[in-house]
């Protein structure tokens, strides 16, 4: 599937509310840099796109409460590219979104969380909760260590 729709920044909220009765059917969004997008508009945004299938997420202020929301908004989602910029230094390691998108987002067949701050335990609880992945990618996931168990069940 191809993702048409390309909303960048504060235009999602214009966009959705001059084409409020197409936007219900969208499939797709990406959004790109977009950091005066909070978790309260995304959330908001979310609310209204029960159809949702795709969302890609390139570097933003958006967290866990947004990944809560588009859970349980959009139970069609198959794809969450939920990319972050990769930082090496260990005060940047926190699970949060990764168990957002645990304990929220079973139906996913498809992540991508590249640059995020996961550790192991993170990616555990992914792995658990999202049953039917058929691809991971954890490019510049510099916190998880994929030696042992772990490794073994990635690769399958």
């Amino acid at each position: 599937m191809s993702c048409s729709c390309n909303f960048q920044g504060i235009i999602v909220k214009v966009v959705y509310s001059k084409y409020s009765g197409r936007a219900s059917q969208l499939r797709c969004l990406q959004l790109a840099c977009c950091y005066a997008i909070s978790d309260e508009g995304l959330s908001e945004v979310a609310s209204k796109l029960p159809l949702l299938e795709e969302l890609e997420i390139y570097v933003g202020n958006t967290g866990k409460h947004a990944i809560e929301a588009v859970g349980s908004c959009c139970p069609l989602l198959k794809t969450l590219k939920y990319n972050q910029e990769g930082i090496r230094n260990t005060s940047f390691r926190y699970d949060k979104e990764a168990l957002a998108i645990a304990q929220n987002m079973p139906g996913l067949h498809h992540l991508q969380l590249i640059g995020n701050h996961l550790t192991n335990h993170g990616l555990q609880a992914i792995l658990d909760g999202c049953p039917h992945l058929e691809s991971l990618d954890l490019r510049e996931c510099f916190h998880v260590n994929l030696e042992g168990d772990l490794g073994k069940r990635c690769a399958q």
